[in-house]
């Protein structure tokens, strides 16, 4: 497993990013739509949440081990996650703070609790409306001693959070495989003539439970995770998960409640191809976390990056090859990239500038074409 770390200037530019499930970033719909589905999970079992916030950063250990990620798991790869140093990593999900909830639950008497640990995540991802590479989650646990939980009770609590999250939406479950669960389930929603998936959940492993110091039995649980972005997407009928995070003074006042989107009028977008040279494992995603770190605080004004094509350095003819600067073995990729500012028209020159950037940062050839003012 490759552990290429992360910049200095990246790992600052990850921890500065406001959290927006969290009051202390000020006020959100986020808190409202997360609020909901706790009060009604609350009502519903009688249980007084236990919200838990953690730092971002956490161990390998407790980001993969203890959850029962496999030691050469793909999902451990450097393509997708953002490591500090060989043990310390940007949690790539929420699940990372159940174990250290677990060991603490494993020292005190463990009757019925439901966990709630909401947060910001980070991945390397690729770009586009509906993706980013820091959404917000939350995984929802109960944690019981006594009967055992089972598959209705995970029913119940999907049937719970959706009638109180998407109030009308359907729902189904399709089956899902979880290293931290048994039963697993992926849950998706209707959205027009589609599903779109909004969480996963299973029953939560007896031997997770069971590394973490709880008897198994008496204790049993159910385990959920919940991408709250979408969710929210969904429920106020927004289609760029940019307005999220959007200082246009029209767009942040309708993200304070749940009440539906009522559309803004966006700038045009500004579309640039970059014919870029790259080494032959470069993958999508890793060239959505390149661009987001060369354009740094700009990176709001990417609405997408798309591979259009990729085509072997072979099959180039040797003039294309000159041209950028390919060399042996690698890979032709042709790149478009969506600009649109949310708040004002991006300017050609804006727009040359940008697409300068990325080029610059993605390119692995030896020539580096500029594009300039037409």
């Amino acid at each position: 497993m490759s552990t290429d770390v992360l910049s200095l200037a990246a790992l600052v530019s990850s921890l500065t990013l406001p959290d927006l499930t969290d009051p202390a970033s000020g006020p959100h719909a986020l808190q409202l739509l997360l609020g909901e589905g706790l009060t009604a999970l609350s009502e519903r079992w009688g249980i007084e949440p236990t919200v838990e916030r953690a730092l971002p950063l956490v161990t390998v250990a407790d980001n993969y081990d203890h959850l029962g990620y496999p030691p050469c798991g793909v999902a451990r790869d450097a393509r997708y996650t953002r490591y500090v140093n060989d043990g310390i990593l940007l949690r790539t999900q929420t699940s990372a703070m159940i174990p250290p909830l677990l060991r603490r639950l494993a020292r005190c008497p463990v009757s019925d609790h439901l966990l709630a640990c909401p947060g910001l995540v980070y991945r390397r991802d690729s770009i586009d409306r509906l993706h980013t590479g820091e959404p917000h989650q939350v995984d929802l646990w109960r944690i019981r001693r006594g009967a055992p939980l089972g598959h209705e009770d995970l029913i119940e609590m999907i049937e719970t959070l959706v009638s109180s999250m998407l109030p009308g939406r359907p729902w189904r479950v399709t089956g899902a495989t979880h290293p931290y669960t048994e039963q697993g389930l992926q849950i998706d929603v209707r959205k027009g003539d589609s599903w779109v998936e909004v969480g996963e959940c299973g029953l939560a492993s007896p031997a997770l439970l069971e590394r973490c110091g709880l008897p198994v039995p008496p204790v049993s649980g159910l385990a959920m995770g919940l991408g709250l972005d979408r969710m929210l997407m969904l429920r106020k009928g927004l289609d760029d998960i940019r307005l999220l995070r959007a200082a246009e003074p029209r767009v942040q006042a309708q993200l304070q409640d749940l009440t539906p989107w009522r559309p803004v009028s966006l700038m045009p977008p500004v579309r640039r191809d970059l014919s870029l040279a790259c080494e032959p494992a470069t993958g999508v995603e890793e060239l959505g976390d390149q661009v987001r770190a060369s354009l740094g605080e700009d990176a709001a004004l990417i609405e997408a990056v798309e591979v259009i094509s990729e085509t072997e350095g072979e099959r180039i003819p040797p003039a294309g090859r000159a041209r950028i600067g390919m060399r042996e073995g690698q890979k032709n990729v042709l790149l478009r990239v969506t600009l649109r500012a949310l708040d004002r028209t991006l300017t050609d020159e804006e727009c040359n500038a940008l697409r300068n950037r990325i080029y610059a940062a993605l390119h692995r050839g030896t020539v580096v074409p500029l594009a300039t003012s037409r």
